[in-house]
């Protein structure tokens, strides 16, 4: 397999979390479902249409990297795995649409820091392609990042912070 740069396993590191972001959002829209709440259903199918969009931009991406295809989606597969036993981890059958907004809004703050690393090796490297797709991409996961606090936040007020758990 061919060896990565910064640049390129960057690129597989936020390919395979767009993959994660997928599964996770289907997660959390089933205890949004089980909560009979269509709105965070409707805006969590948005986040994962837009997690499978990232995917696809960054797998067509990687292939104009010559003969690095396999190894950056090697990468991205890689990254996915460990995000995904996070989930496993941090979402258990006692979990709720709050717990799951909470897991969202660590790992959106994670996908976006992501992406502003590799826009600043983007443009060190001066690879417009790779700073074409963080210009799009980036804004979207700024934007699920402060969903997933609002959305955090507004579930955590109608809770009873009283109650037992």
């Amino acid at each position: 397999m061919a060896d990565l740069t910064n640049l390129e396993s960057k690129l597989g590191e936020v390919a395979g979390l767009a993959m994660a972001a997928k599964t996770a959002t289907q997660k959390v829209m089933k205890l949004a479902r089980e909560d009979d709440n269509d709105m965070l259903v409707a805006l969590l199918e948005r986040m994962q249409e837009e997690a499978a969009e990232t995917e696809q931009r960054c797998t067509d991406l990687a292939g104009d990297f010559e003969g690095k295809k396999t190894a950056i989606l090697e990468e991205a597969r890689e990254t996915k795995e460990k995000a995904s036993r996070m989930l496993e981890i941090y979402l258990d059958e006692e979990s709720d649409v709050l717990d799951g907004f909470e897991f969202l809004t660590m790992a959106e703050a994670g996908e976006a820091g992501h992406w502003e690393v590799l826009e600043q090796m983007a443009r060190s490297a001066k690879a417009s392609q790779v700073e074409q797709l963080v210009s799009w991409a980036l804004p979207i996961q700024q934007r699920h990042f402060e969903t997933a606090r609002e959305t955090s936040a507004k579930l955590a007020s109608d809770e009873d912070p009283n109650e037992e758990s």
